[in-house]
């Protein structure tokens, strides 16, 4: 036997979510990390590819013993770290303190009618 949780209208969550905020919120974040994400991916499939259709341009040399695929490995752990960093300034700037304002929001919502903390 199941139950369903069936949100009603007073559920603060739903609530919450409804709000012009909270969608706000979600097209912001959405706006950064879909982008970013396919730009990624993109990124890597190529690098990906060209090892799998292109051998003999992934082994020219570039320097001594470095080759371009060489290169093209060690560079997709620095678009990660650069795509970490980007997020992370991003987050902190823009959508962190959007959020902890609706978690305060949500807080105040949910909190008993007679707690005064």
């Amino acid at each position: 036997m199941s139950v369903e949780a069936r949100p009603g209208a007073d559920d603060p969550y739903v609530a919450l979510q409804e709000t012009d905020e909270f969608q706000d919120l979600r097209r912001k974040f959405r706006g950064f990390v879909f982008p970013m994400t396919a730009f990624f991916l993109a990124w890597y499939f190529l690098y990906v590819l060209l090892s799998i259709f292109a051998p003999g341009f992934m082994n020219k040399p570039i320097s001594g013993l470095v080759t371009v695929g060489l290169v093209f490995g060690l560079l997709q752990f620095v678009t990660t770290f650069a795509i970490t960093f980007i997020y992370a300034r991003w987050a902190g700037r823009t959508f962190d303190p959007a959020a902890e304002s609706l978690g305060a929001r949500m807080d105040a919502m949910s909190a008993p009618k007679g707690d005064q903390s």
